[in-house]
């Protein structure tokens, strides 16, 4: 059976409201949630971006159950990889076990508010690799010393670990990526439904191991109103992770989807409230064999409604699947 997740878009909602969310969405029956990392929204019309792990510590004390995950941390640039791993023991704790640790490569839109530049993608794949290596070190408990190619950690110890340290998951969008995490990680995550990244996850190790995809949704009992929103707020969706990975902030995000129309977006988006259309849509991934597949509800204003209608009628058709 396909676990079903909810999204604590960070982008486009404040915190408090955030973790009430969260909350509400462990009552609805979602499975497991992702949390966003971001320090900017990906457009200005989004609106938010607070410190998603101020909103995870939240959530751990506000929720009961439902498991919390880092969709994605980058824990190269602005973290040093030995504070990620700090952070995500100390949050295994708060959550009594329900926590994984979601890493990626990152995005500039994020990453550059340190001034430390944006290296190439090859070159960022090097640095996860690494931090990597150094959060699992730190996970294993005693003191740390590491002097490597792109980080040194001096003499570094974790006080607080839990009896079991967060799972790990790596983003992966190619097969390089794919080769790491398989290698490397507990757990694959993805953005879209591709069934040769889970092959090539699997063929390099990752065989066995669960696959958490993600899929935007934009619910409203007005169709023309939810694509209108869809287009809005997350028309750079369909731009691909090369270019996405690279643009420095929400204005330049704008000009590069400013062609994208509203029909594009409707076109790999499910919009309106058609259980029928967003089973279709959302389909792709449990044929590629995801394991747990995480939903965006689409507009911060919006996430009551959707979480009442995904209760009613959502949930239950896509445990059908």
């Amino acid at each position: 059976m396909v676990r079903w997740g909810y999204t604590m878009m960070t982008e486009q909602a404040g915190p408090r409201q955030l973790v009430d969310d969260v909350v509400r969405a462990e009552q609805v029956g979602f499975d497991f949630s992702v949390t966003s990392d971001h320090y900017f929204p990906w457009l200005d019309s989004q609106g938010h971006a607070p410190y998603a792990w101020s909103v995870l510590g939240a959530a751990a004390q506000a929720t009961s159950s439902i498991p919390l995950t880092t969709y994605v941390t980058c824990p190269t640039v602005r973290y040093h990889p030995a504070v990620v791993a700090q952070k995500a023991a100390t949050l295994q704790l708060l959550s009594e076990g329900r926590f994984r640790l979601g890493l990626g490569s990152g995005e500039n839109l994020n990453e550059h508010v340190v001034g430390q530049g944006w290296p190439s993608a090859d070159v960022r794949l090097e640095m996860l690799e690494e931090a990597i290596e150094i959060i699992r070190a730190l996970f294993g408990g005693g003191h740390v010393t590491h002097h490597g190619t792109h980080y040194d950690v001096d003499s570094a110890k974790l006080w607080d670990l839990p009896d079991q340290p967060p799972p790990i998951g790596v983003a992966v969008s190619g097969p390089r990526s794919c080769r790491l995490a398989g290698r490397l990680a507990d757990i694959l995550i993805a953005v879209e439904p591709k069934s040769e990244l889970l092959a090539d996850f699997e063929a390099n190790g990752g065989g066995g191991k669960p696959r958490i995809g993600q899929i935007p949704v934009c619910y409203d009992p007005d169709r023309d109103a939810a694509i209108a929103r869809a287009h809005d707020q997350f028309r750079w969706f369909g731009g691909g992770w090369k270019v996405n990975s690279e643009l420095p902030g929400p204005a330049s995000f704008a000009g590069a989807t400013q062609f994208v129309r509203p029909e594009d977006v409707a076109a790999s988006i499910p919009c309106g409230d058609d259980v029928d259309e967003f089973t279709e849509l959302i389909r792709p991934f449990v044929d590629a064999g995801f394991t747990d597949v995480a939903l965006v509800q689409i507009g911060g204003d919006h996430q009551r409604p959707f979480l009442d209608w995904a209760e009613k009628r959502l949930l239950p058709a896509l445990r059908e699947l």
